[in-house]
């Protein structure tokens, strides 16, 4: 009798700790509710997030060792400029709460970028690509922005990436510059110059 009670306790912690791993795992990495399917989506899920801590820790010890160059502003643009005829991209301006932004619509993904003070408030939006994070915060390291917060948020088969990024010394970028690197990160083609 008391092997049975010890059993069904044992059972009743599994369910309780499987519960809280699904709930602390994006449901994108799940891709069914058994314990199998939970258990190997937590593991994804912790090795994405050691890659993003891999990353962040080389980019401090980068800028730890390297001297800090002369602050230079940086330089926006008020109106975007017009895209090439042929591009996939569309932009539009935002002027809201003093706060200068643009947007950079594609079909793989939208992507706001506003300034507030001297950080940028970067918003994408798109559909779950695995790995597609790396390449976002690949592509900010190479533009000089330091990642100060990250926030993901997901629904079905949507994704919802918020930064807030500081503007490093080295950035010498507009805004609309911003949103197309952050926008090319999306496309499988070599040549959107993005390396990754």
């Amino acid at each position: 009798m008391s092997h049975i009670a010890v059993e069904r306790n044992r059972r009743r912690q599994m369910n309780e700790h499987l519960k809280v791993l699904r709930s602390l795992t994006p449901c994108f990495y799940i891709k069914r509710g058994d314990q199998a399917s939970i258990i190997g989506g937590v593991i994804e899920f912790i090795k994405e997030l050691q890659q993003v801590l891999q990353s962040l820790e080389a980019n401090k010890r980068r800028k730890s060792l390297s001297p800090s160059p002369s602050p230079r502003p940086l330089q926006l643009i008020n109106t975007p400029p017009p895209p090439p005829p042929d591009s996939p991209f569309s932009f539009e301006s935002i002027t809201a709460n003093k706060e200068l932004g643009v947007c950079c619509n594609s079909s793989a993904a939208d992507v706001e970028a506003k300034i507030s003070g001297s950080n940028v408030l970067l918003k994408v939006i798109a559909r779950k690509i695995p790995g597609q994070i790396l390449k976002i915060i690949s592509v900010l390291e190479k533009l000089s922005f330091q990642i100060i917060h990250l926030n993901i948020s997901s629904m079905e088969d949507m994704v919802l990436y918020s930064f807030i990024v500081k503007i490093g010394f080295e950035c010498r970028l507009s805004l609309e510059e911003l949103a197309l690197e952050v926008q090319r990160s999306f496309s499988l083609d070599p040549s959107c110059n993005v390396e990754v």
